[in-house]
């Protein structure tokens, strides 16, 4: 399928369920495929999800929960073949940001909060993706999200690294974090044996990952720090926290309760999960997409991640994303559907049902050992030194936002990077680059005369070029430039021909203020033209009645017709042949 070329949507029901309606086309021999990747995958599920609801502030078991069921929703409502979802580490750091302080340490009241949490984060991706309002992740930009996941993994690190050294720390925040990290070092409070364990399983993780990402370096480091513990019996002899004995059983249906007084900043967190976590599953989406010559529906996606966040929610589990690490292995392993998912979820709830006594000698250290590599993953330390390289403006936006998560908080400062990203994009609109434009001899077409000092003007004639939309906020600067060309040009000015192709729109505020100007160039002895405007902005204008107002033979289809009419009516002198 050509990926370029948008096929026509289904209609009905089965328009809002692509995974039943790939049941309709499913090939028997992807079959094989499907089943062998799920169960390669459910190797990584389990350690992962576990570790991840640990880093949130919740028991190890609910990371199970939250993989199972929204791995069964997306494999329904979504539109990607293969795309993994379950508990993500960039998450982790905001759900924990948001329960914990209200939780007040009683595990249970985590778990109801993480619930509602999953709810409402996924009933705004429904309620966006049924408006399409999927273009809104667009605000956040590079260095915004460089930011951002540079904060949230250093918060999660911090976090975890207690957990690696066989202690705990109490606090919420970062600062409160490190420095009882530190303390905890000094005073001696280290469990050497957990440290071996985790430290251990830590660079058996990322040494595999870097030369032999095939082979499965957190199966490998999680088992084998699990048999360790429970052949040596380490919890009794040194000391080594554990998961425990998990219960038997699936995940309960259960309406999460929490108070009328908790929604509000559960919901505030509800709003940044959703960005995030559809910003990310959009760019994988995509990532994936291409490489099977397939198409992307970003609405859909946006619906499917809510649908998986609300099932998480309704079955004990917490808020969830997209994964880039755990979609590669099924892609690698050849998963060719979501039956992939499927699969995966099916294995965790037999292993839930049949043997939850494996995972009770599975250490905290290798939990934490599997959190802190994927925090170490989503560090971006090249593309901030590329930024800070090529875009020192944009470098600055991503530090702030980087100190804003990091010492904030995490859902501060996610808000406080979108309100910054919102900054950004009215500070480039209200304040664009504008130009004066002349002849450059050699070179066709009308260029910036600050780029080209050495650009021939015709006398009485100024070309002015506005790279912006015109609109409230920016109304009053073009008209200081357009002031300033006036004021600076070398001979007294007749015309003033606004050269409005990057003009894309203009509002009621610059309407009027365009007549102000008009008015205002009347009186000096100058007349103000347009040319190249886009046919949809000059459809505004005639609704706004200023198309009447400055008159039709105003308005030129191009710029040389412009340049041609001033020559012919004020008989200037011009040199053809240096046009």
């Amino acid at each position: 399928m050509n990926p370029f070329i948008r096929q026509a949507p289904p209609r009905g029901l089965l328009r809002w369920l692509p995974g039943l309606r790939l049941l309709r086309t499913y090939q028997r021999a992807w079959l094989a495929k499907d089943v062998f990747a799920g169960l390669v995958l459910t190797a990584v599920l389990v350690p992962v999800g576990m570790g991840y609801a640990e880093a949130a502030g919740l028991p190890a078991l609910y990371g199970l929960y939250a993989t199972i069921v929204p791995l069964l929703a997306y494999a329904v409502f979504g539109p990607s073949r293969i795309l993994v979802l379950g508990p993500d580490s960039a998450l982790a750091g905001l759900i924990a940001a948001a329960i914990l302080p209200l939780a007040g340490g009683v595990p249970e009241r985590a778990v109801a909060l993480a619930g509602m949490l999953a709810l409402l984060s996924g009933g705004l991706c429904i309620v966006a993706g049924l408006a399409r309002f999927a273009f809104i992740t667009e605000l956040l930009s590079k260095p915004i999200r460089y930011g951002y996941l540079n904060g949230i993994a250093l918060t999660v690190l911090i976090g975890q690294l207690p957990k690696l050294l066989g202690f705990s720390v109490p606090g919420d925040s970062l600062l409160q974090k490190a420095s009882g990290l530190v303390q905890g070092v000094w005073h001696s409070q280290v469990n050497p044996v957990t440290f071996a364990l985790g430290g251990g399983c830590l660079l058996l993780i990322l040494a595999l990952k870097r030369w032999a990402p095939r082979v499965p370096g957190v199966l490998l480091a999680v088992v084998g720090a699990t048999l360790v513990v429970g052949v040596f019996d380490l919890t009794a002899r040194a000391g080594v926290s554990v998961v425990g004995p998990m219960p038997q059983g699936l995940p309960a249906l259960r309406w999460p309760s929490v108070s009328l007084d908790e929604l509000g900043p559960l919901l505030a967190a509800a709003v940044a999960i959703a960005m995030m976590s559809f910003a990310e599953t959009s760019v994988l989406a995509r990532t994936f997409a291409l490489r099977a010559g397939e198409e992307t529906d970003d609405n859909q996606e946006l619906i499917a991640l809510g649908a998986a966040n609300v099932a998480a929610g309704l079955f004990q589990g917490f808020a969830v994303s997209s994964s880039a690490s755990r979609t590669p292995v099924a892609e690698a392993a050849g998963a060719r559907t979501q039956l992939t998912g499927v699969v995966g979820a099916a294995c965790i709830a037999l292993l839930l049902v049949f043997a939850p006594a494996l995972l009770r000698h599975l250490p905290h250290a290798a939990l934490g050992a599997v959190v802190i590599a994927a925090c170490l993953a989503l560090v971006e330390v090249s593309e901030v030194v590329r930024l800070y390289r090529l875009r020192p403006g944009e470098f600055a936006l991503s530090v702030v936002c980087f100190m804003g998560v990091a010492l904030l908080g995490v859902v501060t400062g996610i808000f406080m990077a979108i309100g910054l990203a919102l900054l950004a994009f009215i500070w480039r609109a209200w304040r664009p680059y504008s130009a004066v434009l002349a002849r450059v001899e050699g070179v066709g077409g009308w260029h910036d005369i600050a780029r080209h000092p050495e650009g021939r003007r015709i006398p009485g004639l100024v070309l002015f070029r506005w790279d912006a939309p015109l609109f409230f906020a920016n109304a009053q600067a073009f008209h200081d430039q357009v002031r300033r060309a006036v004021a600076t040009a070398p001979t007294t000015t007749r015309w003033v021909v606004v050269a409005a192709e990057p003009v894309t729109d203009v509002d009621i505020t610059a309407a009027d203020a365009l007549l102000a100007l008009d008015a205002e160039l009347h009186q000096a002895g100058a007349d103000l033209f347009f040319a190249e405007m886009k046919g949809p902005v000059k459809d505004r204008l005639k609704r706004y009645g200023l198309f009447t107002r400055l008159g039709a033979e105003n308005f030129f289809p191009t710029l040389e017709q412009a340049v041609e009419r001033y020559l012919a009516t004020h008989e200037a002198v011009w040199d053809a042949r240096k046009k």
